[in-house]
């Protein structure tokens, strides 16, 4: 195995048990998150907010807001394939994450512009800035923990909670600005913390030597994994048996899905907010002519997929259908669990009863006092100790991370006094999309103990788990909202039990599905398949838009209750599906685990 010297020195500087660098990604994740959440919390509520009044928004149907922010959430997921393959070429880890979080930031400030174009170009910015960022930042992690991979776990933990501590104080900070001050306010705050995340990050790059920088024309096999890789692609060619390159045909119908599924993704806001529809000469007369186009394109992608499947050993080609067949289901849950973002937004504004007074007000102010004050501590304590560590080396990286925090503190003391002294408390709609991060740095302990223990069950049993524990939560909703019309409100206590049941369906499904992907594809066809399954988790994402944007049709034609109904039977439905297949998954998987 080589030895990586400039991996050696970065484990000479320990932060809370791992380098300081893992510390100074901690931090850059965490403002790209504070960011990504804090936009993406604010984006459908502003795009349907009333237009008049003294916080206007754009006025937009839900139907149309979904329309372009499904495109906009399915794009996130598909341009890190390709900012992934960017990095591993040309650019390198560091310079990959350095690009795309300035684009981002660019992003971020065009859409606090507020115009018609700057959010069109705000939203495609934020698309290209992600596919850098993304897939690349985790990368540096990876290559930090190649000798050490009992710790990578560990790093990985430490890493996610970075995450969704961004993500808690992004929909928070960003939310709350946008609601009580004005949307630009929102909007912009998020394009600071991205601009000082991205110099933090860049200050900080000492740290890690040649980690990440760019990458050199030769290429060692460096790990067990590798060498068990290529050696069992020598005895695959030794026994006669194919590799399976991708055929002329192949690349053509890669190329013809690919070309359709993008001109969908644009085609399907742009028909419905400008009229233009790329596809119209298609339309017949029950079918939109996009629909009849994304058909062809899955008839299309079925074939191909399944030529290349048909065309390996029987072993392999029964663990790729078994991978096939999660990803599929994987659509189900997104569909579901990404209503977060528009739908549930919507309700939480309109049918949710968000005013409280008296006692009520005070219990809640101090319990969100709480809720957002600890965790503030806790992070702030990181920083301290990574100064003290790195200081000497960084200074300029830690120096704008106290500017970071001091603007932080500044606005929630500001937002947490002006809360306490106002008579009537109105809970803004971002604070219930805080839950989910706060469900998840409350129980993700308790289900990776589970997943460890002699208890942990089956793939399919944990995919059956998260797509009904999820249908449990949008239950509740359906009940809550019973009888609910005109004005009448919900009390809040349905819709943050939603989000705990929601939460505990995604710790049971979404960690699973990527582990899967290294445990039954073959190495030489391991970036194909990472690239549809974050196909699966797009189509999921922009379903999710498409339909939680007929919020609005249904419940007129029918009852709010009924628009949960479906979000209750199709999860809950797919998860009985997938634990009945089991059986048939356990055979097809061939001894993985």
């Amino acid at each position: 195995m080589t030895v990586n010297t400039d991996i050696e020195n970065l484990f000479k500087d320990k932060v809370l048990g791992h380098p300081a660098g893992l510390f100074v990604l901690f931090f850059t994740e965490m403002w790209e998150r504070f960011s990504f959440y804090g936009m993406r919390v604010l984006l459908v509520n502003f795009l349907t907010f009333t237009v008049i009044g003294a916080n206007p928004g754009w006025g937009w149907s839900a139907e149309n807001a979904g329309a372009l922010f499904g495109t906009y959430a399915m794009l996130l997921y598909i341009t890190p394939i390709v900012g992934g393959i960017i990095a591993d070429k040309l650019t390198g880890y560091r310079w990959a994450v350095v690009i795309g979080a300035l684009i981002m930031t660019l992003g971020h400030a065009s859409m606090a512009l507020e115009t018609e174009a700057s959010l069109y170009i705000g939203l495609g910015l934020l698309v290209i800035g992600t596919g850098f960022f993304k897939p690349n930042i985790t990368s540096i992690i990876s290559e930090m923990y190649k000798n050490n991979p009992e710790k990578k776990d560990g790093a990985y933990t430490i890493f996610y909670m970075g995450v969704n501590a961004g993500a808690f104080f992004g929909m928070m900070l960003c939310g709350y600005l946008a609601e009580k001050v004005g949307w630009s306010y929102g909007f912009g705050l998020a394009g600071i913390f991205m601009l000082l995340g991205t110099l933090q990050f860049w200050f900080g790059g000492k740290l890690f030597g040649t980690i990440g920088a760019k990458p050199s024309k030769v290429h060692l096999i460096e790990d067990v994994q590798d060498a068990n890789n290529a050696v069992s692609k020598i005895k695959e060619e030794a026994h006669g048996e194919k590799t399976n390159p991708f055929t002329l045909v192949d690349k053509v119908l890669i190329i013809v899905c690919s070309v359709i599924g993008l001109g969908y993704a644009i085609n399907d806001p742009m028909s419905k907010i400008a009229g233009i529809d790329i596809f119209s000469a298609l339309q017949t007369a029950n079918l939109e002519g996009q629909y009849v186009a994304v058909l062809f394109a899955l008839a299309v992608f079925l074939f191909l997929v399944i030529g290349r499947i048909l065309r390996y050993t029987a072993v392999v080609r029964d663990r790729m259908i078994a991978f096939i067949i999660f990803a599929f289901f994987t659509v189900f849950f997104w569909l579901s669990f990404e209503q977060g973002a528009s739908s549930l937004v919507l309700f939480a504004r309109d049918n949710v009863d968000r005013v409280l007074e008296g006692d009520s007000a005070l219990a809640f102010n101090i319990i969100n006092a709480l809720l957002t004050v600890i965790p503030l501590i806790i992070i702030t304590y990181v920083l301290f100790v990574l100064w003290q560590k790195t200081f000497s080396k960084i200074p300029f990286s830690n120096i704008v991370l106290v500017l970071c925090f001091l603007g932080m503190w500044g606005l929630v003391i500001w937002m947490l006094r002006r809360e306490f002294t106002a008579e009537v408390s109105e809970i803004t709609v971002s604070w219930f999309s805080i839950l989910n991060s706060f469900f998840i740095i409350v129980f993700a302990s308790f289900f990776s103990k589970w997943w460890e223990s002699k208890y942990n069950p089956s793939a399919a049993t944990k995919y059956a788990l998260g797509l009904v524990i999820m249908a449990i939560g949008f239950g509740l909703l359906a009940w809550g909202a019973l009888g609910v019309s005109g004005t009448m409100k919900v009390s809040m206590v349905w819709l943050i039990l939603a989000y705990l049941f929601h939460t505990l369906g995604e710790l049971c499904l979404s960690p699973v599905g990527l582990s899967y992907v290294s445990k039954l594809v073959p190495a030489r066809m391991i970036a194909l398949m990472f690239g549809m399954w974050y196909l699966a988790i797009a189509i999921g994402n922009k379903l999710a838009a498409v339909v939680g944007g007929q919020i609005e049709n249904i419940t007129k034609e029918y009852s709010l209750s009924t628009f949960f109904l479906f979000f209750t039977v199709v999860p809950a439905l797919a998860g009985l599906i997938i634990f009945f297949l089991n059986p048939l998954l356990k055979k097809l998987m061939h001894g993985v685990r």
